[in-house]
């Protein structure tokens, strides 16, 4: 009944003036009749039609931060500060680069769900044979779940050295951290933007007050923007260390949910100036936020870099980064038991905000690729188990053995990164049609720099792969 109301009030909201005008909400025919994607929060969120750029920017501002936790997640963390303790700034540019390349493709998400009205895992369903779409999708869920797996290692263990959990217990907390999500979820999607934003300033500026302590050295990290690729491409150890960035950085998983909350604003989609609107400020929010995801990741690496190069720490897990900042020997004077505790909140907030958000996404891909239609709770709590559940079996097979349990991160975020050209090349062809997007589609140096970046990636992989095969 509750439910019903507020679809009333909802609709009579859109029905009105907002802000100075007026938001009439419908859809194109292309839409048709199929289940919205977020169907609890999509264009529930008004937006003011004739206010000024910041105003109106505001209110589209917050999918910018869901979608950038995906890029600062703790997988990140290993990849890149492990990056920079072993080669220095050498691997700064594989995440400027990422990070275009993410802006390119959160772009095109963006611009596919806020045109088509269809979330990127309905599209690719819709547009497949049933065996290629059963396939794509037991990929995709595949990456959910190696996402999943540093969201939920990177929470456990910061509970671990916060509070004296044991591993495990951390483990099966973060099981129940998705029934957070239903409480947000009831309080309103810009109550989790909040939230989650609130989570990332968080991080920033703990990272940002560890680099200024540890000094580095500026010119050598402008020098470390140089890409270098012969050095890649002959030395594997670093070739792989640069994909398992690459895979922590631009996320599968980020493609389905950007090209899902993009629609949680209000517009007509049969107005091609709210549509161009709509894209125009949800690009813009997007850039924004995953401008502060790469300089996240710099930090990371930076710090990695400036503390722990030269030194033959051995820095492969969250503790021993966690130990080391304490560890005069290693960090030298600007050792303290504060950059310990600061490390430990920054990934537990890492690893929360990267739950909501992985969360979500599980739901959008559940829902696109396979239809399936439970009730919320017992879809959020299945998409939950089934990334959790790989993580205790290893968890018990090893008995709370936290350098064993980590060994699985820098491999999970190699598998996103072999994963990543499953939801990219729908992506580009979905919004290269100019049957499906119309005016909308991508412009020709954006379609052939997407074609390029992901035929590179897709030999860097291949390459990566018989490498490993062949020792």
């Amino acid at each position: 009944m509750g439910k019903k109301h507020d679809k009333k009030v909802r609709d009579k909201e859109l029905a009105g003036a907002t802000a100075g005008g007026s938001t009439k909400a419908s859809f194109a025919s292309s839409t048709g009749d199929h289940a919205k994607s977020l169907d609890e929060v999509n264009g529930s969120i008004l937006v003011p039609q004739h206010a000024g750029y910041f105003r109106t920017l505001l209110a589209y501002t917050g999918p910018g931060a869901l979608i950038a936790v995906g890029y600062m997640d703790p997988g990140n963390w290993i990849t890149s500060i492990a990056g920079g303790a072993q080669y220095k700034y050498a691997l700064i540019s594989v995440i400027l680069l990422s990070s275009l390349i993410a802006m390119l493709l959160q772009a095109m998400s963006a611009r596919l769900g806020i045109v088509t009205g269809k979330d990127l895992a309905q599209m690719t369903r819709e547009r497949t044979s049933k065996g290629m779409g059963i396939f794509l999708w037991v990929i995709t869920e595949l990456a959910i779940m190696a996402t999943d797996m540093a969201e939920i290692i990177g929470s456990g263990i910061a509970l671990e050295l916060l509070f004296g959990f044991p591993l495990i217990v951390g483990l099966i907390i973060t099981a129940f951290d998705v029934l957070l999500l239903l409480v947000l979820m009831k309080m309103g999607f810009r109550k989790i933007e909040a939230i989650v934003a609130t989570l990332v300033a968080v991080i920033l500026f703990v990272f940002m007050y560890e680099v200024i302590l540890a000094q580095p050295h500026v010119p050598e990290i402008m020098a470390g923007f140089v890409p270098h690729p012969g050095q890649l491409l002959t030395h594997k150890p670093m070739l792989y260390l640069a994909l398992g960035i690459v895979g922590a950085t631009v996320m599968p998983h980020d493609l389905y949910l950007g090209s899902s909350i993009s629609q949680t604003r209000a517009l007509d989609r049969d107005d091609s100036a709210s549509v161009k609107k709509a894209i125009r400020f949800t690009v813009a929010d997007s850039n924004i936020q995953l401008t502060l995801a790469f300089v996240v990741n710099c930090l990371l690496l930076i710090l990695g870099a400036a503390l722990f190069y030269g030194t033959k720490s051995d820095l492969g897990r969250f503790v021993d980064l966690f130990n080391a900042l304490s560890n005069s020997k290693i960090v030298g004077a600007i050792a303290s038991p504060m950059l310990s505790m600061l490390f430990a909140i920054a990934l537990l907030a890492s690893g929360q905000s990267s739950t909501i958000t992985g969360t979500l996404a599980g739901q959008i891909i559940m829902e696109g690729f396979i239809h399936l239609r439970i009730p919320l709770w017992a879809q959020r709590l299945l998409t939950r188990m089934m990334s959790i559940t790989p993580v205790l079996i290893f968890a018990f097979i090893y008995n709370g053995n936290e350098a064993k349990i980590e060994n699985l991160l820098t491999f999970s975020q190699v598998f996103l990164s072999i994963a990543l050209p499953f939801a990219m090349v729908p992506l580009v062809m979905f919004t290269s049609n100019e049957d499906l997007m119309g005016e909308f589609k991508n412009r020709p140096w954006v379609k052939w720099t997407a074609w390029l970046v992901t035929a590179i990636l897709i030999v860097l992989n291949l390459w990566l792969i018989v490498g490993v095969f062949t020792g």
